[in-house]
């Protein structure tokens, strides 16, 4: 059974704002002639990386609601310039939305067991995908969605 990660989207305000992010930082990758992935540095190393790696994900809070996902295919612990240990967290670059479920903010990451996974919007509400994240959010708020 797969392991998730919870991570704060900092900075965006919008599963299209995260989209637009992850798209321009893997055109910067083919620019550059890299492999085209979508690498989240962070500070710590998951300690259980390998249960991470049996088909985990990263799931994105952005404005308090876990929103979306994106597939981890691999986890590789670095040292930086200045030999601080940090690790990257590397994923496929295709954002998933899930059911959304309001969560507080917190610092660095959290561990997601499989069965407390929300689950994809697709299967849980067939068609809300295709509406306005605004939209979605609302009829969240007044227990529609």
């Amino acid at each position: 059974m797969p392991l998730h990660l919870i991570k704060l989207c900092v900075g965006c305000d919008s599963v299209e704002e995260l989209e637009g992010w992850i798209a321009q930082r893997l055109k910067e990758r083919k620019t550059r002639g890299q492999k085209l992935e979508h690498i989240h540095t962070t500070r710590m190393v998951p300690k259980r990386a390998e249960e991470i790696l049996n088909g985990g994900s990263l799931y994105w809070v952005i404005k308090g609601e876990l929103m979306c996902r994106e597939r981890i295919i691999d986890i590789r612990p670095f040292r930086d310039s200045d030999g601080i240990g940090r690790c990257r967290i590397v994923m496929d670059g295709k954002v998933k939305l899930v059911a959304p479920r309001p969560w507080r903010a917190f610092q660095g990451w959290r561990y997601l067991v499989d069965k407390d996974a929300p689950a994809d919007l697709a299967s849980a509400a067939p068609g809300a995908a295709a509406m306005p994240e605004p939209l979605r959010r609302e009829l969240r708020e007044l227990g529609l969605l």
